[in-house]
């Protein structure tokens, strides 16, 4: 049976970025930290009781009730598909609630739409931002509530309140510049400050810190405690289990649509966390078996982009993972985009088995057994509208098409030997990719690349936006596959993966590489001094 195959095939790429996150120094003036925890005891800001949502087929929701209290950072914790963001969408009005009551200072409030929350004082910053890129940061800011002199927007009074909270938050940034021009944190602390002038009184902020740099987190700490200082109840989303004992005060745990239970962070053990997330005990999150590593089978020499990555050597050898860490701008990505044959100003020689080859594309780097799995699977891998055989298939296409037809039994296949292979939780082959888990979004990425059957297999930022349980089922795919002879390039911005997922690590400073450092020598302190150098 065949079907027309679809037309050409992606190859893209994603940007490094360092995420390891530290406490902010320096705690909020004089007796303020008292007060906002008198005003937490007596204080309840929001209460969502007995909320139930079901979707065709789906309870998404199940009787889940959540409270926060002025002035806390509540964490709302739970694996891809618990039902955090669907709780969230019910708070923020895009959905209505089948039962259940929510209640904002005691008050009950009617959220049927995004105006509705927005009238009761809450705002959404969500992962994927929604801000207007060709806009200045003072027309975002203000935007759908424009202050008016007469019939005309008045841009210079908006420009002047938006600096005013701008330059309140310690946000180092013009209200005149367009959106587009910012970085990602700075279009975060935009989006935060968008809330806070329209006098938010509950912020949720989904996996704030997925984007950005160490000094960029102190610095949304430092806004974060700023607010909560002043009353403000913040909902925080996180897969990182770090950012929990710095920045949060309780913690909300769901699994499969319901509530497991809420705790204090600070007399609650992240194993704990764990459990209720994945309603088991991860015995062996890291799965490692580390063995001696074989031949050398890549060899990269003098490697450049021509702008972050200056002067790369270094050497991977057959079953070994090879960590790659450093901070912002380090230039790993950039590096690993040249030996797949991306960028404009390659420069540098690789060598496979000892013998040099040529690679000017992404097609000559995977006929020479190279295969990148992105940083950003939905921006720069996945066709998020189609469905896991068309992800798992398309770079292997050519094997099984009959003219302009595709033999769909060789596809099935292929797309089964990989669903059983990493454990893809799916209906079926034909559920559309924007539909799963983020771990499981990832772990089709992987079968993608798997499918070409590579020598060598980079993966940039293996488990971003990926809950703890498939973290742990990445790792043990991950050592399984170098058990099999297959070498992984790993670039990861946290230190615990790399320090013990990996054989050994290079570590990058501006374009460069600092060091290489042997399992029996990784550790974190040994890492951030070479990152520094």
């Amino acid at each position: 049976m065949t079907r027309p195959a679809a037309a050409g095939q992606r190859v893209l790429l994603g940007l490094a970025s360092c995420q390891n996150v530290k406490l902010l120094s320096g705690d909020i003036p004089g007796n303020t930290e008292r007060k906002v925890a008198e005003l937490a005891e007596e204080k309840i800001l929001l209460q969502m009781k007995h909320i139930t949502k079901t979707f065709p087929g789906v309870k998404a929701l199940s009787d889940v009730s959540l409270e926060v209290k002025a002035g806390e950072v509540h964490a709302l914790l739970g694996e891809n598909g618990a039902g955090k963001s669907t709780l969230i969408k019910v708070l923020g009005g895009i959905y209505h609630a089948d039962s259940g009551e929510i209640y904002i200072n005691g008050e009950k409030k009617e959220i049927n739409s995004v105006p509705d929350a927005e009238k009761s004082g809450i705002a959404i910053i969500h992962q994927e931002l929604v801000l207007v890129p060709y806009m200045t940061v003072a027309e975002n800011i203000f935007l759908g509530r424009e202050i008016m002199k007469g019939k005309f927007v008045n841009r210079k009074e908006m420009e002047k309140r938006a600096q005013a909270l701008l330059d309140e938050y310690h946000m180092h940034v013009s209200a005149s510049d367009l959106l587009v021009n910012l970085t990602i944190a700075q279009q975060q602390m935009v989006e935060i400050v968008k809330a806070v002038s329209t006098d938010s009184k509950i912020i949720v902020m989904d996996e704030p810190t997925s984007s950005i740099s160490d000094n960029e987190v102190e610095q949304l700490f430092g806004i974060i405690r700023n607010l909560t200082s002043r009353g403000v109840g913040i909902i925080y989303i996180s897969h990182k289990m770090s950012e929990l004992q710095q920045i949060c005060d309780r913690v909300t745990v769901m699994r499969d649509g319901t509530k497991v239970g809420t705790k204090e962070v600070k007399t609650t053990s992240n194993d704990e966390l764990i459990a209720m997330m994945v309603g088991r005990t991860l015995t062996s999150y890291y799965t490692r078996d580390f063995q001696t590593g074989g031949d050398v089978i890549l060899r990269a020499e003098h490697i450049s982009d021509g702008d972050m990555a200056k002067d790369v050597t270094f050497e991977a050898r057959k079953g070994e993972i090879l960590g790659f860490a450093g901070l912002v701008g380090a230039g790993r990505s950039e590096t690993m985009r040249v030996i797949f044959g991306l960028g404009k100003h390659r420069s540098g020689k690789v060598y496979i088995d000892g013998k040099e080859v040529k690679i000017n594309s992404p097609v000559d780097a995977m006929k020479n057994g190279i295969a990148l799995v992105p940083e950003d699977r939905k921006l720069d891998g996945l066709y998020m509208v189609q469905d896991i055989a068309y992800n798992t298939t398309i770079e292997v296409l050519e094997t099984f098409m009959h003219g302009m037809n595709v033999d769909q039994k060789k596809e099935e296949e292929i797309t089964q030997k990989y669903i059983d292979m990493l454990s893809i939780k799916t209906p079926s082959q034909e559920q559309k990719v924007g539909n799963l888990s983020g771990g499981n979004q990832q772990k089709v990425m992987i079968a993608r690349w798997l499918a070409t059957n590579p020598k060598i297999l980079i993966l940039d930022e293996p488990t971003r936006g990926v809950d703890v349980g498939a973290k742990a089922e990445i790792y043990a795919i991950m050592n399984e596959l170098t058990k099999h002879g297959l070498t992984i390039l790993m670039i990861s911005s946290e230190l615990p993966e790399i320090i013990n997922m990996s054989d050994r690590v290079y570590v990058f400073s501006e374009g460069i590489v600092t060091g290489c450092l042997d399992h029996s020598e990784v550790s974190q302190e040994a890492i951030m001094k070479l990152a520094a150098s």
